[in-house]
């Protein structure tokens, strides 16, 4: 099988097929060296990567690959889910390091099921409410952002996990209540397997994590003021 033309990146597709099949320790221990390929062929990609978003945003230049590359072990103390293993490769290049409450881009592989965003991860409630409180009072600036034709090209998924109603304490005539309404600010595509079969495909990633830098300033411009009180 398979599931791109790209020969280095098929060897990784395949084998975070098998471990999805196979995800268990004995497995995983026999085949260790396929993960080490596997993994190396990872980090290259988020290097190359790191190199390419840092030409427009100097804040990750102190980033190395171990500061944004997931672990591949999962933790899974409180999880029905026991398999010892993910099923993908993801890397989340954020200024502040990965658990950072900060927005940052997110490179997600995974056979038939890749992914980039670029965004917060349900920031805590009262940061979450001052983005929401920031997209009000400058409601221009965020529909000049988000409503961008190209960004949208690139980004076709606003927000996630979004509330039914209006949250509370905002007043229920707002003219644009999707602005608002989502638990998670993230902007986010999903990619077929056929993405990769582009000689260029690392670079047009790193265009669509340019065009979505002025979305994550403006998350990003209140997180900061709350980010150091929340550690």
């Amino acid at each position: 099988m398979n599931y791109t033309k790209n020969k280095e990146l098929d060897n990784v597709f395949r084998f975070l097929h098998e471990v999805a099949e196979n995800n268990s320790r004995e497995w995983f221990h026999a085949n260790r060296t396929w993960y080490d390929e596997a993994r190396a062929c990872f980090e290259q990609i988020v290097n190359g990567l790191l190199v390419r978003i840092a030409q427009f945003d100097p804040t990750v230049s102190h980033l190395g690959v171990k500061d944004c590359v997931y672990r591949f072990y999962r933790d899974t103390r409180f999880s029905p889910d026991k398999a010892p293993y993910k099923r993908h490769f993801g890397a989340f290049v954020n200024a502040h390091g990965r658990k950072s409450l900060r927005g940052g881009y997110y490179l997600h592989l995974q056979p038939d099921n890749c992914m980039l965003a670029s965004g917060t991860w349900y920031l805590p409630s009262n940061i979450l409410r001052e983005v929401r409180y920031s997209i009000v009072e400058d409601l221009p600036s965020y529909r000049a952002i988000v409503e961008n034709r190209e960004l949208h090209d690139a980004f076709p998924q606003l927000g996630m996990d979004f509330l039914k109603t209006m949250p509370k304490g905002f007043p229920k005539d707002f003219s644009h209540p999707d602005y608002i309404r989502p638990k998670v600010y993230s902007l986010a595509v999903t990619l077929d397997n056929s993405y990769f079969d582009s000689p260029h495909w690392l670079d047009d990633v790193a265009h669509r994590f340019e065009l979505s830098k002025p979305f994550l300033d403006f998350i990003n411009d209140t997180i900061d003021d709350y980010e150091d009180l929340e550690k």
